[in-house]
């Protein structure tokens, strides 16, 4: 299936495409770089049956299917705003014996629903997750996040938000990571982005920036720093539509600076760290309590900055949430990381505002699989399951509190450790 015929499926057929992109709205971020933005993470990888892309229930649960034995999200998304031809039924049940409903980011409304829901609450826009094991793995898995990147360059372009690409390694093996060479070239040989209609890419030092998650991480990855080193000159050095290249941000563990914890024990990370501009270090699941959010920011992200101011780099801190994959990982309890009605994220933007940071990455926006996600979710989940939900808090809460910290960060409000006032 080529991406027109997928694209057409889903209501837009490829002469059309750019008649289908409305015209830019007043309110339209600066896409020219990251400095004072916050973005969110997009995965964007949930399908269902039904949707076009005949891969059925996909990052709902296990094996293709999705029921109370087969569940792995501790999230539920609030449905309540969504069409009817957006809604994907489920075997799941709300308290008064109704279908609980889910979506698939194959449907072009839903994902500009998302990206409407970023401008309302003044999130700057997304970076969208392009995992490299999936698209280089066959075309099926090629066109779905081909379709959900394509979607997200609409969508963001229609709601005057920024969007980037990152390609993410998790689950590539050795001498795998050069494919995703030729699955660039094909992005843009395509138009699938930065195309001639296309203002919403996010650039940085006067390139678009293109994001690598996944280098450096001590744990059991089978591909080499000397393979993302290659890769990230690949980018750095490619024409573009500009001819003079990308800008780069590397996915770097926590501990990135002492080589340590989560890091490979390796100085040429450092070397490699060296070849991007922007240094993101992936921070979830570090720490647990506004207090050691806290300690982290001042004691390893303000060394950080510091190294970074030292070698001419940016420096884009994570934050996030709270977390909970207890369907997932049924060995880790419930809400693992509870929420504190907000009070544990805005922790981490008032750290950040203290040490100085004027952006940051939000992690994530969508992802209900480990209950980070920021996007509206229910407080009236299944009851034949087992879930979280925002403690009774509105289901916007928390992309009302993502947006209040881009502002922070931007000096619009001043610092304080109570979470700001909702008027």
């Amino acid at each position: 299936m080529t991406l027109c015929v997928a694209v057409a499926m889903m209501g837009t057929g490829c002469a059309t495409l750019r008649e289908h992109l409305e015209p830019k709205r007043d309110d339209v971020v600066d896409r020219s770089t990251l400095d004072g933005k916050v973005m969110a993470g997009y995965q964007g990888w949930f399908a269902c049956p039904g949707d076009g892309l005949g891969r059925g229930w996909y990052h709902w649960g296990i094996g293709a299917r999705f029921d109370p034995d087969h569940c792995t999200i501790d999230l539920w998304p609030d449905v309540s705003e969504l069409d009817e031809d957006e809604l994907c039924p489920t075997d799941f049940r709300h308290a008064d014996g109704s279908v609980a409903y889910v979506f698939s980011s194959q449907n072009f409304k839903t994902v500009r629903r998302h990206f409407q829901w970023m401008q309302e609450y003044g999130i700057d826009g997304a970076f969208v997750q392009r995992f490299g094991s999936e698209v280089t793995a066959g075309e099926l898995q090629y066109e779905q996040f081909t379709r959900v990147l394509h979607h997200s360059m609409r969508a963001a372009n229609q709601h005057g938000r920024a969007y980037s690409l990152t390609y993410d390694l998790s689950g590539m093996r050795a001498g795998q990571v050069s494919r995703l060479k030729d699955d660039f070239n094909r992005l843009l040989e395509e138009e699938i982005i930065l195309g001639p209609d296309d203002d919403a890419f996010l650039y940085h030092r006067g390139r678009p920036l293109i994001s690598v998650w996944g280098i450096g991480f001590s744990d059991d990855r089978l591909y080499t720093l000397e393979e993302c080193a290659e890769f990230i000159h690949f980018l750095r050095n490619h024409p573009g539509p500009n001819g003079d290249g990308f800008s780069i941000m590397l996915g770097v563990p926590t501990y990135w600076r002492t080589l340590e914890r989560d890091a490979l024990e390796d100085p040429y990370l450092h070397d490699v760290i060296r070849m991007a501009d922007v240094v993101w270090p992936w921070s979830v699941g570090r720490y647990r309590t506004p207090e050691a959010a806290q300690e982290l920011a001042h004691n390893v992200w303000a060394e950080d900055m510091a190294w970074c101011d030292e070698e001419g780099l940016d420096y884009l801190p994570v934050v996030f949430p709270g977390f909970s994959w207890h369907n997932l990982k049924p060995e880790f309890p419930l809400d693992l990381i509870p929420r504190l009605g907000g009070r544990f994220l805005w922790s981490q933007y008032v750290a950040l505002a203290e040490i100085g940071s004027t952006m940051a990455y939000a992690a994530m926006f969508d992802e209900v699989d480990e209950a980070t996600a920021i996007f509206k979710c229910t407080n009236d989940p299944p009851v034949n399951g087992n879930f979280i939900d925002y403690e009774g808090l509105p289901e916007d809460h928390y992309l009302w509190l993502t947006g209040m910290g881009a502002r922070l960060l931007r000096g619009e409000i001043d610092i304080t450790e109570d979470l700001p006032e909702r008027k």
